[in-house]
Parts: C-alpha cells; sequence; structure tokens
C-alpha cells in the first residue's frame, strides 16, 4: 500500500529549505508535493521514494512527520478521465478526504493520489472496476 508523508509546519519562510534539506541529506527524492495553507501554520504532503524513511529523517530533524496510506490509480490524461473514478467512488458512498495529481505523459496517462477513510477497500473496489491501481513501488518510480 502507497503512502504519503503529512508534514505540520509553521507558516514561515524557511519551512520547505528545512524539509528538503533533511531529504536531500538522505537521498530521498521527491516525487509529487502539495503545500495547503491554514494560516499561521500548513500541511505540507509529500510523495516520496522512500517514505518510511522519510518520515523517520524529518521525526529526526524536529520535524512533525506523519505516514497516511494514500490510493493511487492511473487515469486517462482525457476529459472525464477522472470524472469515471469520482463517480464510482460517489456511488460507492466514499469520501475523498484529500487528492492531487499529476501527469506521467501528456495526452497519455495521469496519476490520481488520494486519502480515504478505508485505502483497501478502496483500491479494491477501483481494480474491481477496472482502474489501474498503482503499486507503492510503481508510484515511487514514476
Amino acid at each position: 500500500m502507497p503512502h504519503q508523508v503529512s508534514v505540520f509546519s509553521e507558516n514561515k519562510p524557511g519551512k520547505i529549505e528545512r524539509i528538503t534539506g533533511a531529504l536531500a541529506k538522505k537521498s530521498i527524492n521527491i516525487r509529487a508535493i502539495t503545500i495547503s495553507d491554514s494560516g499561521d501554520y500548513g500541511i505540507i504532503k509529500l510523495l516520496l521514494d522512500k517514505p518510511e524513511e522519510g518520515a523517520e529523517c524529518l521525526k529526526e530533524e524536529g520535524i512533525a512527520a506523519t505516514l497516511k496510506e494514500i490510493v493511487a490509480i492511473r487515469i486517462k490524461d482525457r476529459p472525464g478521465g477522472l470524472f469515471d473514478a469520482a463517480s464510482l467512488l460517489r456511488q460507492n458512498s466514499i469520501n475523498v478526504e484529500d487528492a492531487y495529481g499529476f501527469m506521467i505523459h501528456s495526452h497519455e496517462d495521469a496519476v490520481f493520489v488520494f486519502q480515504v477513510q478505508n485505502a483497501k477497500t478502496t483500491e479494491k473496489l477501483l481494480a474491481d472496476s477496472g482502474f489501474t491501481v498503482i503499486t507503492d513501488k510503481e508510484l515511487y518510480l514514476l
């Protein structure tokens, strides 16, 4: 099961430098990143090639980091590609708590990464419905 690293951080200059510096020292590669602002604090979500090591590395530097299970699927880079997955999730009363996406190859494939209450059940539902679920190893190497 894939994981992302979530970092609770004060919203001030230098936060990204501190996080990325700690990861760089341990040769941990960032595959995707999102930053959410909520006033004085924010959440930085990182998709790392070595998430367990990354979370531990950040904790060793005194940075509040947690691992969260995520689901990742491959979707077609076309209008409606994400709609198909979103419809399936709604039909099954699955709430997406957080999400982001990125391209692999323009006009071919994209990756949609999302956090839900029960990642294993959601993965199975998506796979059984014909979506390509991306494994942790595949996701970290994209």
